[in-house]
């Protein structure tokens, strides 16, 4: 009898604010889906996705790729907000922590080997 493989699902890996956070993107896709009154493969073929990859967008699948999300948001006309997920002007603990770190050396100062 051979072995059956394990099936590898990334919702045990992701904290459960991550999992929230694509469960509601996938809704929020959904939602401007029906609002346009589109069919899923409506949504796929202006996307240039499957329909199965629209079904897991939808569900917030975290396995689906980053690609798929933004394919779908940006058939949607809702794609302008992505680039500013992680814009670093918003990224208030890494100025914070960079300020911290003004005027430290990262490398220690070379020796002068003149004796």
């Amino acid at each position: 009898m051979a072995r059956r493989k394990q099936q590898i699902t990334y919702t045990h890996a992701l904290p459960a604010a991550a999992e929230d956070a694509l469960r509601q993107l996938g809704r929020n896709i959904a939602t401007a889906r029906l609002r346009r009154r589109w069919r899923q493969v409506d949504l796929a073929a202006k996307a240039g996705i499957t329909r199965v990859t629209v079904i897991a967008v939808e569900r917030g699948r975290p396995g689906t790729g980053i690609g798929a999300y933004v394919a779908a948001l940006w058939a949607l006309g809702l794609h302008h907000d992505v680039a500013r997920l992680a814009a670093p002007d918003r990224d208030v603990e890494g100025a914070t922590l960079e300020a911290a770190r003004l005027g430290a050396r990262a490398r220690p100062a070379l020796l002068d080997d003149d004796f």
